[in-house]
């Protein structure tokens, strides 16, 4: 089974989608997607913390590299 994004540009389509879900061709979900939501709010938790501290102990190392 495949999850595909997709971006509706006519409001007809949702009916065409509605009735291919009745058909059983696919399965529609209910899962909305904020734009305001930020990049560190949409990804928090997603890295187990011991991996989450080096890769941000890296990250500033690096960045005190670059402006010394």
């Amino acid at each position: 089974m495949e999850t595909l994004l997709i971006q509706l540009t006519n409001q007809k389509a949702i009916g065409l989608l509605h009735e291919m879900e009745a058909l059983n061709l696919i399965k529609l979900l209910d899962e909305p997607i904020s734009e305001n939501q930020s990049f560190s709010e949409k990804y928090a938790g997603k890295l187990p913390s011991a991996v989450a501290d080096d890769l941000q102990n890296y990250v500033t190392a690096s960045r005190k590299e670059w402006s010394d």
